[in-house]
């Protein structure tokens, strides 16, 4: 029991939390997604609206076609939180085999957690 308690610790002390991003940075990044997503208004483009993303169920946004794989990774009753995103940014193919989106993701973890912190908190870029 004491060994347990002591690899959490490590894991928690070893992993920089994910809410530390920085959301003027996370919007200079967010650029790279503005071609399809907004997260400023509730429109959808190629890629639906990620305003207020943040405890959304997967697949929900309204008047969105999203892709079978999409509904299906969905179905299950996933939402989007900061673990569940941090896992599709790094590679939304990987994640979601048969997704619409080509994005190839992003690979630095400070990036995805900026790019989580502007999700969070939608500022405008520097």
């Amino acid at each position: 029991m004491r060994s347990a308690f002591f690899a959490t610790c490590l894991v928690l002390v070893a992993t920089p939390g994910l809410a530390d991003g920085d959301p003027k940075a996370g919007a200079a990044i967010f650029r790279k997604c503005s071609a399809c997503h907004t997260a400023t208004e509730p429109v959808n483009r190629v890629g639906p609206s990620l305003m207020g993303v943040f405890g959304r169920p997967v697949a929900s946004y309204s008047g969105y076609g999203y892709s079978d794989a999409m509904r299906a990774f969905g179905a299950e009753g996933k939402v989007w939180d900061e673990a569940t995103l941090s896992d599709y940014l790094l590679s939304p193919t990987a994640m979601v085999s048969g997704t619409r989106m080509s994005f190839p993701g992003l690979k630095k973890p400070a990036d995805i957690a900026d790019v989580i912190a502007y999700l969070k908190n939608p500022v405008p870029g520097p």
